[in-house]
């Protein structure tokens, strides 16, 4: 059965903030609603591979330490909020979208835009086109107000610390290991948009705390952070964001589902990178408290 649905995301962590660092956990929404579950020729259990599974478990040690999250409880199958809310496949939303009000790309080709249209191996998710209307319904309700509150977090933050910065948390199909201990071994890969979305120290910083636990970690390859970071990322105006992608057999069991023996490891992964944000990003001379 699944849980009620409520509201697309949650907060945790006190309205007036107390750490520079704020958590986004996009992917991990577990709520399928009985109307998106009735619209899917797909059984639950295929609309749950698109996940970052139970990422949202992970962050705990770093909200406690005083880090804000925001987590999502829409699952990324009826909306991806990793996405432009114009990434979308035109073949999937009836009527048609004119053409131009649309952002096409490898992703929306794929079948990963917006809303997420075909699994790999398993087809078309929905058995029938989306309503323009749905489409509305979803963007306004869920992908525009977690954005927002993303966005005023941040700079509620700004306005504390001087500076903020957005740690946005995923995960990954576990890696084939490489033996030279490149990108190919990587179990925890930092996303900065090519150096776009914040500042070198602070990459820095969150490599070198994963390194100092014995993660591999590589940087941008193969992932380089997605529309968060980007739309979030602007170190010029003292907010910066950082993508993490974490191999899930890291911290799942062998069948990808449940904690594994690595859970609580990646628990202090994580806080062990917020940490180092957060001390870096006060050592900087124009971040400091407004107090």
């Amino acid at each position: 059965m699944t849980s009620p649905f409520t509201s697309p995301f949650f907060r945790i962590g006190p309205e007036r903030p107390v750490s520079p660092v704020v958590l986004s956990i996009p992917h991990a929404g577990r709520d399928y609603r009985p109307e998106l579950l009735r619209a899917a020729r797909l059984p639950q259990a295929s609309l749950e591979t698109l996940e970052d599974r139970l990422v949202d478990r992970l962050v705990w040690r770093a909200t406690a330490n005083g880090a804000t999250a925001f987590v999502a409880r829409a699952p990324r199958a009826e909306i991806d909020l990793n996405r432009d809310e114009r990434e979308i496949d035109p073949s999937l939303i009836a009527p048609p979208l004119p053409s131009g009000t649309l952002v096409q790309s490898a992703r929306t080709r794929g079948g990963i835009g917006l809303v997420p249209s075909r699994i790999t191996g398993l087809g078309p998710i929905w058995r029938e086109r989306i309503t323009l209307a749905e489409l509305t319904r979803r963007i306004e309700t869920i992908h525009r107000p977690y954005h927002q509150a993303l966005e005023a977090a941040l700079v509620h933050a700004r306005t504390r610390f001087g500076a903020a910065i957005l740690l946005d948390c995923h995960s990954m199909p576990p890696r084939p290991r490489g033996e030279g201990g490149g990108a190919d071994a990587a179990t925890v890969i930092f996303g900065d948009r090519h150096g776009t979305t914040t500042t070198p120290d602070l990459l820095d910083a969150a490599v070198s705390a994963a390194d100092a636990l014995g993660y591999r970690t590589a940087c941008n390859t193969p992932y380089a952070g997605g529309y968060i970071a980007g739309r979030h990322g602007r170190p010029q105006r003292s907010i910066h964001a950082l993508q993490i992608e974490l191999d899930r057999s890291l911290y799942l069991d062998r069948d990808l589902r449940a904690p594994g023996p690595g859970f609580e490891g990646v628990c202090r992964l994580i806080a062990a990178v917020a940490s180092a944000l957060e001390e870096r990003l006060l050592e900087i001379p124009d971040a400091i408290a407004a107090e």
